[in-house]
């Protein structure tokens, strides 16, 4: 795992000596298995997979969320910073994505130069945890879920007579 960085101008310096480092103790980095990912304020999450995704969390929205006349975007009222009622400013709504462009730059990778581009992932499994974009534990709690029920299924054969 790598060092954070504030910047993708960081991040590529950060990168390079990293990778350096690591190379000068005879350690061979693939870069085809190096991913970034960018969290924050800077990168909204990949929609999910969800009918009605919200334009500013992507998660599924329902009959309390107004519609970005920008983006045609649903967004959830607790997303979209209304305070009140929705009703007076329904004609006129622009999401804060659309409103704040650094938002939305929805990078899909990183150029480091020489070598070949970082794909960005919403998440990814680093010494046997899940880490995702958001912050949350969603993902964690899925794998280790997932594992518990494979193990399950392994044993299921073995215990279990009438």
């Amino acid at each position: 795992m790598l060092p954070w960085a504030e910047t993708e101008e960081h991040l590529i310096k950060r990168l390079n000596e990293w990778k350096n480092n690591v190379e000068n103790r005879s350690v061979r980095v693939n870069m085809n298995k190096t991913k970034a990912m960018i969290s924050g304020e800077c990168q909204k999450p990949l929609q999910k997979a969800v009918r009605w995704p919200c334009g500013v969390c992507g998660g599924g929205v329902g009959s309390n969320s107004i519609q970005c006349t920008s983006c045609q975007k649903w967004v959830h009222k607790k997303c979209s910073g209304i305070k009140g009622s929705m009703y007076k400013v329904m004609r006129s709504f622009i999401c804060r994505v659309c409103s704040n462009p650094v938002i939305s730059t929805g990078h899909t990778s990183v150029n480091i130069g020489a070598s070949p581009n970082l794909e960005v992932v919403d998440k990814f499994c680093y010494l046997g945890d899940m880490l995702s974009v958001d912050g949350d534990a969603d993902a964690a709690v899925e794998a280790r879920i997932r594992i518990g029920w494979n193990k399950f299924k392994q044993l299921v054969p073995v215990g279990i007579y009438h």
